[in-house]
């Protein structure tokens, strides 16, 4: 087939590579003029990090270079997928600095209308692709809060925007910084810039329990976090092993103490109840919706008053001071100074260039995506969707995906009906909404349980690491070399299904 893929970053790249080893013609678009997706030095912010280990954040064939750090910067993650490209020939399949302004259903429904626009450059004429992927990425279209008397701000001479336009430090250097949020990107901007803005605020309407790299200094959190352990503290939608029916069953006193256990060590290890920074809730609410690793710093610099943190509160209206600079008031009372304002608020998850009447059939009366396994629309063909699974192991998770969708074009998936579909995944969307209280991203996030996405994916091809790998995931944190042999053995299962076909 001819496929297009629309986005350059881990799930379009891992898609690309599985389907051009299966034989298909790929076209990857992609607006940013590198490839990466959050990753691309137009979007990642200053400090950008991972959360995961280098080892776990991966694909199960290409390993992160032994010289990065345990955390790589948001420079070497780029790099390492420029690698990627490098490695399995992707380069003449891309066209980056390339919009896809519009995609469109042909007129026989049997494939699609891709229009794009080269930076710089007049639209395209339309090209026919026989199938779309969209992995335009569920984080990379911020919001940006509408705030009161945002012309003073601007009259002032100030900004407001997302975490990701800020790429570089000095461009706040002795400047009033105001951060909104306490997500990833809220404390690490944070902690970027306290040692050079003449102030940093940060105005957090919910604080998020956070995890410290190390317990105690020495402990590291991919022992506790990532593996089948970790993600099993919490409770799933469906409890599948006997170990999982014990930690929520009769092991529950056990479960609990452990993770009581670590809220315990990591409220301590921070200074939270010093700080004044303690949530509200319970740790375990930790995996409500995402999990957040502590940044380096960030807590050091609230102790030294570097950083001042407003709890449970949020930015009311923008004013100009007697003295004609900008000022955010907020609701708890208090007005602080106000030359740029760095929104860490979260980002929408729409799809452009798609036509609101395809748009809608995508999604529920409340806007969540219906897909199977995140990657399935219910009632629109030759389309699937890469990426929008957000996940703790976003590399692998992008390529067992990828595994998926080739399997479903070569049409070796076990798959039930339409209609069983249709309700297991509406069930699915209730569930993950009542559990992280709306904060699902529209039905893309499955964090903390990214490996259980990651077996019920496999589940539908039939292919899977074995026993004895998934034994070690349960001690030892995920190794993505482990999911190495599933390209060959879903060529071997096409394969064996082509012969049978033609016999």
């Amino acid at each position: 087939m001819r496929i297009a893929v629309v986005g350059a970053g881990f799930a379009g790249l891992a898609t690309a590579k599985v389907l051009k080893e299966l034989g298909h013609e790929v076209t990857i678009y992609e607006k940013a003029p590198d490839v990466g997706g959050v990753w691309s030095v137009t979007r990642r912010y200053t400090g950008l990090r991972t959360q995961n280990n280098r080892d776990s954040y991966a694909f199960s064939d290409l390993p992160m270079p032994k010289e990065y750090p345990e955390w790589p910067t948001g420079t070497q993650v780029q790099a390492y997928l420029e690698q990627y490209v490098r490695t399995f020939g992707l380069k003449p399949a891309l066209r980056l600095s390339t919009e896809v302004v519009r995609a469109e259903p042909t007129p026989e429904e049997d494939g699609w209308l891709v229009t794009a626009r080269p930076s710089g450059a007049p639209l395209r004429a339309p090209e026919r692709f026989d199938h779309l992927v969209v992995a335009n990425g569920i984080f990379s279209d911020p919001v940006l809060p509408r705030y009161d008397g945002y012309p003073d701000l601007v009259r002032a001479g100030g900004r407001l925007i997302a975490s990701s336009q800020l790429n570089d430090v000095e461009s706040v250097r002795g400047k009033h910084v105001v951060v909104v949020g306490y997500g990833k990107s809220a404390c690490d901007v944070a902690a970027e810039i306290g040692e050079v803005a003449a102030s940093t605020t940060v105005v957090a309407r919910h604080l998020l329990w956070k995890m410290p790299k190390k317990i105690a200094g020495a402990l590291n959190m991919k022992y506790l976090l990532l593996n089948r352990l970790g993600e099993n503290l919490f409770r799933y939608q469906t409890q599948e092993t006997r170990m999982e029916r014990f930690l929520h069953g009769a092991g529950d006193p056990l479960r609990q103490g452990m993770v009581n256990s670590l809220g315990a060590f990591v409220t301590a290890q921070l200074g939270l109840k010093k700080l004044g920074l303690v949530p509200h809730g319970e740790f375990s609410d930790i995996a409500s919706s995402t999990i957040s690793l502590s940044t380096d710093g960030f807590y050091e610099q609230v102790a030294a008053g570097t950083i001042a943190v407003h709890r449970d509160t949020e930015i009311s209206r923008f004013v100009i001071a007697d003295d004609g600079q900008p000022m955010a008031e907020l609701t708890d009372g208090e007005s602080v100074r106000a030359d740029v304002v760095v929104c860490g608020t979260g980002f929408h998850q729409r799809i452009p260039f798609l036509d609101d009447s395809i748009a809608k059939r995508l999604q529920d009366e409340n806007g969540n995506f219906e897909f199977w396994h995140q990657i399935l629309p219910h009632d629109v063909a030759n389309l699937t969707f890469a990426g929008y699974n957000s996940s703790l192991f976003s590399p692998l998770s992008a390529e067992v995906g990828a595994l998926w969708i080739g399997a479903y074009l070569a049409g070796v998936l076990d798959l039930p009906p339409l209609e069983e579909r249709r309700a297991a995944v509406a069930e699915r969307v209730r569930w993950m909404e009542e559990r992280t209280k709306g904060k699902h991203a529209r039905g893309t996030n499955v964090i903390p349980f990214s490996l259980h996405n990651i077996d019920e994916t496999l589940a539908d091809i039939g292919i899977d690491v074995s026993r004895g790998q998934r034994i070690k995931q349960w001690l030892l944190p995920l190794d993505p070399s482990d999911y190495a042999p599933l390209l060959p053995q879903l060529k071997e299962k096409i394969a064996n299904r082509e012969v049978t076909v033609d016999a």
